[in-house]
Parts: structure tokens; C-alpha cells; sequence
């Protein structure tokens, strides 16, 4: 859907992976443009995200996660902070830097003397304080939540609050969500999942009222599964590297899901599809899904449950590099190699950087809308 918001996202290297993409990502599915900003970056830079997860031990571990590009001019977006109508901040080690930086510290003083929403995750909470704008609930032990709106102000604890933060995000911008509750979506995952695609479209539907539950063939509810990062590569047309990323829960028993119970699926891609595609009853969930015209949304090496299932034969789709020979020879009759394509009721995305627009279809075709 096209803009009707903008907000402004402080970034820096060491920010929260998912603090960063899921907002990053949600957001612009849902009509709000995001700026991405870092002191010292400029436009077309990166800045390496932490994967903060637990592993085991007492405290996160920290794995290196994605690398996010840099779309604007920091010096810019803070010479004019009222052009944006909010400003997020992921958490991670980044905000202890930024929260002696005198110009990034005013950047935020000038959003809270607006009384634009500031959306604060984690870590991040420290530059409010350094802005002398901290009060009210902001940082208070209790009542515990996973986000507490204080007038202004959204803070949360971290990454696991992402649907929170997205509907009150969008509420304190004036936003009206129309048609997400009683839809209900499945996702289905496996180990190395791949990290983006399984939890962005998990938050960002969640966030606009849907119930969504993510079910996997080989675990029970509650067991977590173990995401993969795939980044850019390094050279053009190399091989992408593996690396461990967050865990993902599975919500549902295999057993308790079926296609009458929900709306639409969605198959991330990852690694997961090549164990997921030698499930018959995977393969047939997805197939049953299609047969009783509920939405199938796949991304990336989704595509193998999609071509195992018969539903690319004659149908329009976009495939990255890994999947683009499997899509043609599973009877696909337009391959697009970027963004997202819905034929029908079937969604398929090229790969995590077209997560925004990938979204956006399952939102449209869901019957959602959001107005501001």
C-alpha cells in the first residue's frame, strides 16, 4: 500500500537484528516509509545488526546477524525531525554510543517535545533517559507487559513485543486497522528456517489483528526451532553464508492444525523446506490450503512445498536464483526475479529483502486495510 506515514529509524552497527528488520519491514507493508538513518553512514552504507537470543546461559548470547543498508542522511533527517511522524530505535550495544552523541541525543529530545510517537526496544531506552525525557511508566518493573504505551512513548522489552509495537505504533499515528481480527494464519517452519521470513510476516500480521500460529511436522508446541541468516553475499552472483540465527517458536501442535482453522499459510524459505517437502502431510497441508481457496503465501525456497503441492503449474510467481529452475520446471509460466506476485490467491516473494511487498499482498488479500 502506498505511504501515508513516514518515521525515522535511529541504526547503527550492533542494533538488535529483529529490533531493526521487523519494524523495518512491517511498517512498509503496512503504508508508513521508513528512513533509515546511522551517525557516520551515509546513504548505501550497512550497518551489521546482533542476533541477541539465549542459548543456555545466564545472559543473551550475540551472534552476527544481517547487514541493513543505511537509506538517508542522518544530518539531514535531524536538521528536520518534524517531517517524520514518529521514531523508532532498536535496541543493542549501538545506543550506548549514540547516547553520548549530543547530536543524536537532541534528535530525540526534539521527538518527545512534539509529542510524536518514540518507540523504544530494550537497550534503546537508555537514549531517552540521556534526553532527559524518561518518566511516567517508561522503564518501571510493573505492571509487566511486553510494551507500555505512556503517552508518547512505546517502550518494550525487546523483540518478542513486535506486535504490540506495531498496533500501538499505528494507533499513536492515527492509524485505523479494518479486517484482521478473526483472520487467522499458519506458519509453517523446521529448523533453519530462515530468519526473516518466518518471524517478520509472524509480528507484522499479528500486529494488524490476526491470530497466527506457527507449526512445524517433527516438534510440539513450545519447542523452539533454530533460524538461519542468510546475508547478502560479499560478490555479485556468490553463495549466500549461513549463519545461526534467532530461535523461533513453534505456537502448535501439529496434530490441532489443519486448513479449516485458518485463513492463509505461509512457507518461509531456509533450509526448513528441503525437510518440510519430504513431510507428505506438509505437502498435503499446503495442497488442502489451495483446494479450499484459502491464501498460500511462499517465499524463497518456500517455492519446494509449492512445487511439490502442484500449485506453481500456470501460475505467475517471483523466485530468487535458488529457486527459479525449481519453479519453472514445477510449470510456472512467468518467473519474476524480485518482489512479490499475487496470482490469485497465491503470494510467492523472491527472497527476505522483498518481505515489505510480500506482506502487503497477504494484508490485501486477507481483506485488511489500514487507513490514516
Amino acid at each position: 500500500m502506498a505511504p501515508s506515514r513516514k518515521v525515522l529509524m535511529l541504526s547503527g552497527d550492533y542494533m538488535e537484528d529483529y529490533e531493526a528488520a521487523v519494524p523495518l519491514y512491517a511498517l512498509a507493508a503496512l503504508g508508513v516509509a521508513v528512513d533509515c538513518v546511522a551517525p557516520g553512514k551515509q546513504p548505501g552504507e550497512s550497518c551489521l545488526t546482533a542476533v541477541h537470543e539465549f542459548l543456555g546461559f545466564e545472559l543473551y548470547t550475540e551472534l552476527p546477524g544481517h547487514r541493513l543498508a543505511v537509506t538517508a542522511d542522518f544530518a539531514a533527517a535531524a536538521a528536520d525531525p518534524s517531517r517524520y511522524d514518529g521514531l523508532v530505535v532498536p535496541g543493542g550495544r549501538f545506543t550506548e554510543q549514540l547516547s553520548a552523541d549530543d547530536a543524536v541525543v537532541e534528535l530525540v529530545s526534539a521527538f518527545a517535545g512534539m509529542r510524536r510517537p518514540v518507540v523504544l526496544t530494550c537497550h534503546s531506552q537508555l537514549l531517552l533517559a540521556a534526553a532527559g525525557a524518561m518518566g511516567g511508566d517508561v522503564g518501571r518493573p510493573g505492571p509487566f507487559g511486553l510494551c507500555v504505551a505512556d503517552g508518547h512513548v512505546l517502550s518494550a522489552i525487546g523483540w518478542p513485543a513486535h506486535a504490540e509495537i506495531i498496533a500501538k505504533l499505528l494507533a499513536a499515528m492515527g492509524g485505523r486497522v479494518g479486517g484482521g481480527s478473526g483472520k487467522a494464519v499458519l506458519i509453517l517452519c523446521a529448523d533453519y528456517v530462515d530468519d526473516y521470513e518466518a518471524n517478520v510476516p509472524f509480528r507484522a500480521l499479528a500486529g494488524v489483528g490476526c491470530r497466527v500460529e506457527a507449526a512445524c511436522p517433527t516438534k510440539r508446541r513450545g519447542e523452539p526451532c533454530v533460524t538461519a541468516v542468510y546475508d547478502a553475499p560479499a560478490a555479485q552472483g556468490a553463495a549466500c553464508e549461513e549463519r545461526r540465527g534467532h530461535n523461533f517458536a513453534v505456537t502448535a501442535d501439529w496434530a490441532d492444525v489443519g486448513a479449516d482453522g485458518f485463513d492463509c499459510v505461509v512457507v518461509p524459505g531456509g533450509r526448513a523446506p528441503e525437510l518440510l517437502v519430504t513431510h507428505e502431510k506438509a505437502v498435503a497441508l499446503v495442497r488442502e490450503f489451495a483446494g479450499k481457496g484459502k491464501v498460500v503465501a511462499s517465499i524463497d525456497q518456500g517455492h519446494l512445498l509449492l512445487a511439490a503441492a502442484g500449485l506453481l503449474r500456470g501460475s505467475k510467481c517471483a523466485s530468487g536464483v535458488p529457486m527459479r529452475v525449481v519453479s519453472r520446471l514445477a510449470g510456472a509460466e512467468a518467473v519474476e526475479t524480485r518482489g512479490a506476485v499475487a496470482d490469485g490467491k497465491l503470494v510467492t516473494a523472491a527472497s527476505w529483502p522483498d518481505l515489505a511487498p510480500f506482506v502487503d499482498r497477504i494484508v490485501d488479500l486477507l481483506g485488511i486495510t489500514v487507513s490514516f
